[in-house]
């Protein structure tokens, strides 16, 4: 690769050797290198720009789960079709940790969790310069005592309340960064992208028509199961909470690669009012911007692994900023 130290034998192991050397091997100065000094950083959370602010949430991260792990499962990678030096990696992460530490979540609990993250990571000369990155972050709040909505509150007030506090991401705060490109065009990646339209056009028969019956889905909050079933409702009470939002694929790449099932990363959005039923309790009306990331694996008899990830302590922050309803 043009432009990265020649540690790195390709893409996949440049990403997944640096986030070990930044997490278990405790290399946080590192991401004066490895990440650029202006980066933007989008989480449902909200927009960080600069690595000094990564470098921070790190640091406050492993003083309250130090010995977290992260444990890359797939990197779903392409090449910007603009310009072949600079790469943009999809790489999901298995994370395990304890609660030790005060930070967050409150004074340690003890308790530990295992959730799933996706991040979407642009990068040219050995430098990571504009991110996406969601995290489970209901997952997170479970395992630990809470529940996402009661999280949320506390969030808000732990940051000084409504007036104050950090606001979730919203397109109409982002700014442009280094990247611009819209993956590739393989068929495995138009295969889920049009999966996940037909899914967000209210056509639940898709599940059936492309997923394997022995299927097994991995979603938010930590939450998994087999077959059709599962799949089938979990889409349908997130579509059914925001039946008229707008939804929006951003970036899509698909990969054959040999030694592995053919398989695609999809970065997603769904934006517009809580006007419906569904996971998130009564409709509100609240204007509701969701960060999505979805990986998908195939198989002889279909889609056979499906991981979507969002955070719903971010939703629910948006709920609660809408209503007033925080105490």
């Amino acid at each position: 690769m043009k432009g990265f130290s020649p540690q790195f034998k390709d893409f996949p192991d440049y990403i997944l050797k640096i986030t070990k050397e930044i997490w278990e091997d405790r290399g946080l100065s590192t991401l004066h290198h490895y990440y650029g000094k202006d980066i933007p950083m989008r989480f449902p959370s909200g927009l960080v720009t600069g690595n000094a602010g990564v470098i921070d949430g790190t640091l406050a991260t492993l003083a309250e789960f130090p010995d977290r792990q992260l444990l890359g499962e797939d990197v779903i990678w392409s090449q910007d079709s603009t310009d072949p030096e600079r790469y943009l990696s999809s790489h999901r992460v298995l994370t395990t940790a304890t609660h030790t530490g005060h930070g967050l979540y409150g004074p340690p609990t003890g308790k530990n969790f295992v959730i799933r993250g996706i991040a979407d990571c642009a990068a040219k000369n050995d430098v990571i310069d504009d991110e996406w990155l969601i995290r489970d972050a209901g997952g997170i709040a479970r395992q630990l005592g809470w529940e996402p909505a009661d999280y949320a509150r506390y969030q808000i007030q732990q940051e000084g309340g409504p007036e104050t506090c950090q606001r979730p991401f919203h397109p109409r705060d982002d700014v442009i960064g280094p990247y611009t490109g819209r993956g590739n065009d393989n068929e495995w990646g138009q295969r889920l992208a049009s999966i996940l339209t037909r899914i967000m056009d209210k056509d639940f028969t898709v599940i059936r028509a492309e997923y394997d019956r022995a299927v097994r889905t991995e979603h938010w909050g930590s939450r998994g199961g087999w077959s059709y079933g599962f799949a089938e409702t979990d889409w349908m009470r997130l579509r059914s909470s925001f039946p008229t939002a707008t939804f929006e694929i951003h970036h899509v790449i698909g990969r054959s690669d040999a030694g592995t099932p053919n398989r695609a990363a999809v970065r997603w959005s769904l934006t517009g009012k809580h006007s419906g039923h569904g996971f998130f309790g009564a409709p509100t009306g609240a204007e509701i911007h969701i960060m999505g990331a979805t990986h998908a694996e195939w198989g002889e008899w279909g889609l056979r692994r499906e991981f979507t990830v969002l955070d719903e302590v971010a939703i629910w922050k948006q709920i609660h900023l809408h209503t007033g309803n925080v105490e």
